[in-house]
């Protein structure tokens, strides 16, 4: 999988951003309610990223600076539109794009990784946690205080 940083508001981010959150309005009953300014996105706030297999755009993941204090740090990151199509998916790409996220925050100069995810998405608990991301208590962000939110961080440094 080739990884491609685009803009916030590309055809290929739209597209596979719409599929993620049609996925989540099943499993959970409506979109994710995070509030997403593009601006967050574009360097050096963020990155949007799409991964292409032959040319076609299979996966997408994003990182935005946050500055929430977390494993000892403040200089954090959070892990955003982590997404694999279902047809590429168990292939190694989310874990690649993961990895790739992971790499480009720390080089931006952060030292922790945040991400938010929730119990009707075991698949991704499951990759978070055999990446090396550790629970945190307490959350952030609309979902804080909701029963079916994990809240997860991982030190780059």
């Amino acid at each position: 999988m080739e990884i491609v940083r685009v803009p916030y508001d590309h055809p290929d981010a739209f597209a596979l951003t719409a599929r993620v959150q049609a996925i989540y309005a099943v499993r959970y009953g409506g979109p994710d309610g995070s509030p997403m300014d593009p601006a967050e996105f574009a360097p050096p706030a963020g990155e949007f990223y799409i991964g292409y297999l032959d040319g076609v755009a299979v996966a997408s993941g994003a990182w935005r600076h946050v500055g929430l204090p977390a494993l000892g740090s403040t200089a954090t990151a959070e892990v955003k539109r982590m997404y694999v199509v279902e047809e590429a998916q168990r292939r190694g790409f989310a874990r690649q794009m993961l990895g790739h996220l992971e790499e480009a925050a720390r080089v931006a100069g952060h030292d922790v990784m945040v991400l938010n995810t929730g119990d009707r998405q075991p698949e991704a608990i499951t990759l978070y946690v055999s990446s090396g991301y550790e629970r945190l208590t307490g959350g952030w962000g609309p979902y804080a205080c909701h029963p079916g939110a994990f809240f997860f961080g991982k030190r780059l440094t």
